[in-house]
């Protein structure tokens, strides 16, 4: 799976300012996730169409990339992602990005990317959603 990755400076209506770009091209946002640290903005979304997300987002003067990530399913429990984490850390893979994209009390779905994708996944090949 791939997620878009946006990064610019910190400043009211970046969001606005996105989800209006894209809207307007017809590119449907499936999840969409932001912070700002130290004056900079991250945005992470998955999209109906990333070529099409991508060109509208560059037009519009917005520093995005894609990345590539890795869905798994862990049980909704204490420490079960500190046990995929610790996987990851004995492995030497350095976890880029982590977000905890849905939880329903019995398992949960984690999206990570991180710079060795082919190593990662053989990593967690048994909780390996896509």
């Amino acid at each position: 799976m791939k997620q878009i990755v946006i990064v610019a400076d910190d400043r009211p209506g970046i969001v606005a300012d996105v989800t209006m770009a894209l809207g307007e091209k017809g590119v449907n946002i499936g999840t969409i996730d932001g912070e700002a640290i130290k004056g900079v903005g991250v945005v992470r979304m998955t999209v109906s169409d990333y070529d099409l997300a991508l060109r509208v987002l560059r037009d519009a003067g917005f520093h995005a990339f894609s990345e590539e990530v890795i869905l798994i399913q862990l049980e909704d429990k204490p420490g079960a992602l500190a046990r995929v984490a610790r996987r990851f850390k004995d492995a030497r893979i350095d976890i880029t990005s982590l977000r905890i994209v849905s939880r329903d009390g019995k398992t949960g779905v984690v999206a990570l990317s991180c710079e060795d994708s082919e190593r990662a996944k053989e990593l967690v090949r048994d909780e390996l959603l896509s």
